[in-house]
């Protein structure tokens, strides 16, 4: 049978911290057992029809013990899978995969590991803690902080690490700080020692507690700081002040909901939590092909019958030429044609095809092209217009007005994404969001279906909300939001850049 085990360190909670043959295991794997500490996200590159197995790991409530994941481990790759085991940070960091790998070895199967990032390095970098600095240390020592402290004896050396004047790193250690406090004390170490505790390092909820031997048990117990932490205890804390970077980002902390369909979403995300903010993917619709395709081939068929195509959107370039694939052509199929877009970002996507815009207006709506095509001569010309089955008519009403023959086809149709609603409406109403983002009118009115109409006033009372555009704008306050942002270029770029201004406003 052709069976491997692939023991994977998922990183410490930063997605883009996940190495890239830890990414090509996941998308090779027939099962994959993870963790709690492994992120979701990850999850996104398994295969779709990869079984996922969710092994826990989290404290004081694992799903499945050590002996049984071990046990899982080695069936599975007996049965002939492909099993990519996905653990938290680094497998070798006081990840037991030592222990996993010697049940492979038992049953003689065979392994790899891939190492990875572990939060013992990672998240004191995202808090601007340098393990190692010439001025302060040149040692960093690892140590478990998950010891128990009513054992009668310590297998740590208590006294050589108060007396290393170095780094300690403590993992899994929050539960036993007082303890871990006590002994440092009791060995010597002096009570003004800087010390750090780091909850969910590397993530946008990531939260950093700073003290000394001293004070640091208190500070911890006023900010509710509860696991997973790392404690870092030396001099370099102290260089935090100055070097914290992470959580200096404009949107840091702010928690936004992005309401585009998942397909189109990536950009956005990314954006977002590039500038520290935690994204929270609800989306209203999701893009489908129409149900029936027959006046889409037949407009394909005619491509050469045509004087001009419109695209008003990505979607609509990325259906078209999908289906113009499937039926056996490519981009030289428009080789006579003149072409328009609606926004730089679908020209651009149109351009990916091999094909530059003949046409590109100013601004990002159905108007500023009619305006664009008032210098053209429309008169008997025939207009292909591929785009959504919901769309607004104006466009091809005042095409038609000037002449032309428009044929609009739905090369795609939006339906409602409806999934998780009860923890949006959880979130809501536990003042969990900050921020709601609109990009287009069909998000507005889908997203509007989610919320219980005899609670929406309630629900939306403290929670803002931002639009891409003025026409997304109009359709929101209509259906009763109040919209706090407007983008000025009605991009998703110039909706992100909004989202900054408005919340780098001073504080009245």
């Amino acid at each position: 049978m052709n069976h491997k085990v692939y023991l994977v360190g998922a990183g410490p909670g930063d997605t883009g911290l996940l190495t890239l043959k830890g990414k090509a295991c996941i998308e090779r794997a027939d099962v994959i057992v993870y963790d709690y500490l492994a992120a979701d996200a990850l999850l996104q590159y398994a295969r779709k029809d990869a079984e996922l197995i969710y092994a826990g790991k989290k404290g004081g409530d694992h799903t499945l013990t050590q002996t049984e994941i071990n046990a899982l481990l080695v069936k599975k790759a007996l049965e002939g899978n492909t099993v990519t085991r996905l653990k938290g940070g680094d497998p070798f960091i006081f990840g037991r995969g030592g222990e996993e790998i010697e049940a492979l070895i038992d049953a003689g199967v065979p392994f790899e590991v891939v190492p990875g990032v572990t939060s013992a390095i990672a998240a004191p970098a995202y808090a601007g803690i340098p393990l190692t600095h010439r001025k302060f240390t040149s040692t960093v020592t690892l140590i478990t902080g998950h010891e128990n402290p009513d054992k009668e004896a310590s297998s740590i050396n208590w006294k050589a690490l108060a007396g290393m004047d170095g780094t300690l790193v403590f993992l899994m250690g929050v539960k036993n700080l007082p303890n871990i406090i006590t002994r440092l004390k009791q060995q010597g170490m002096s009570e003004t020692t800087p010390v750090a505790l780091i909850r969910w390092g590397t993530t946008t909820r990531q939260q950093a507690v700073t003290g000394t031997l001293a004070t640091i048990i208190e500070n911890v117990r006023i900010a509710g700081l509860t696991s997973p932490c790392i404690i870092v205890v030396g001099e370099v804390v102290g260089l935090r002040e100055k070097m914290q970077w992470f959580e200096n980002r404009p949107l840091f902390g702010k928690k936004i909901v992005v309401t585009r369909a998942r397909a189109q979403a990536s950009d956005m995300v990314a954006q977002l939590t590039e500038l520290g903010a935690e994204c929270l993917e609800y989306p209203t619709i999701k893009t489908i092909p129409p149900e029936d395709d027959t006046r889409l081939d037949n407009a394909i068929h005619a491509l050469s019958s045509y004087d001009w195509i419109i695209f008003t959107s990505v979607n609509g370039v990325d259906f078209f030429f999908n289906r113009l694939a499937e039926k056996g052509r490519d981009a030289r199929a428009l080789g006579g044609l003149r072409t328009a877009c609606i926004g730089p970002v679908t020209a651009e996507r149109l351009r990916s095809h091999g094909i530059t815009t003949d046409i590109l207006p100013d601004s990002f709506q159905a108007e500023s092209i009619i305006r664009a095509f008032q210098h053209e001569p429309m008169s008997g010309k025939r207009v292909l217009l591929p785009r959504a089955a919901e769309a607004r008519m104006i466009l091809p009403e005042e095409l038609s007005r000037m002449g032309a023959a428009v044929d609009e086809i739905a090369v795609y149709q939006t339906v409602d994404d409806t999934e998780h609603i009860g923890r949006l409406i959880n979130q809501l109403e536990n003042r969990e969001i900050d921020l709601i983002t609109f990009t287009s009118s069909s998000t507005v009115t889908n997203f509007k279906k989610l919320i219980p109409a005899d609670r929406f006033d309630a629900l939306m009372k403290h929670t803002a909300v931002a639009s891409i555009g003025p026409i997304t704008a109009e359709t929101a306050e209509k259906k009763g939001f109040r919209v706090d942002i407007l983008a000025d270029t009605f991009t998703i770029n110039g909706l992100c850049d909004a989202i900054v201004r408005h919340y780098q406003k001073p504080e009245r």
